[in-house]
């Protein structure tokens, strides 16, 4: 009878120490989201000071002093135009006149090798 006893009392002794780690590891588990919860909330709050500080920045009649201040501007009025003569001549044809496209070629090439999930193979559609 004495070693059931003692075999009882060692098993709530057992049982107490596992039931002390398993606290003291939810303690510390605690503790650790509750840091976490506080360092986001830090760079939550760090960045909605950034963007008020970009707000601020970025603010356009700020942005327009600056301009005004160190860039040589003029206002740009109506009648400023120019005759078409004056345009830049065209760029060179790269390719020849009633040639298929060069770039559409690609696309075609790169959209015939793609297959998706929701479109069916080249092979498998014949």
């Amino acid at each position: 009878m004495r070693i059931i006893h003692f075999l009882v009392i060692g098993m709530l002794v057992f049982a107490a120490a596992y039931v002390y780690r398993i606290k003291m590891e939810s303690t510390a588990r605690t503790e650790r989201v509750l840091r976490l919860h506080a360092e986001v909330r830090e760079q939550r709050e760090a960045i909605a000071a950034l963007r008020a500080e970009w707000a601020r920045l970025d603010a356009p009649l700020r942005l327009q002093g600056l301009a005004e201040r160190h860039l040589t501007l003029r206002p740009i009025t109506a009648n400023q135009h120019d005759q078409l003569k004056n345009l830049p001549e065209r760029p060179p044809s790269f390719f020849r006149k009633g040639a298929p496209d060069p770039i559409g070629a690609m696309l075609q090439a790169i959209e015939s090798e793609t297959i998706t999930g929701s479109v069916p193979a080249p092979e498998a559609a014949r």
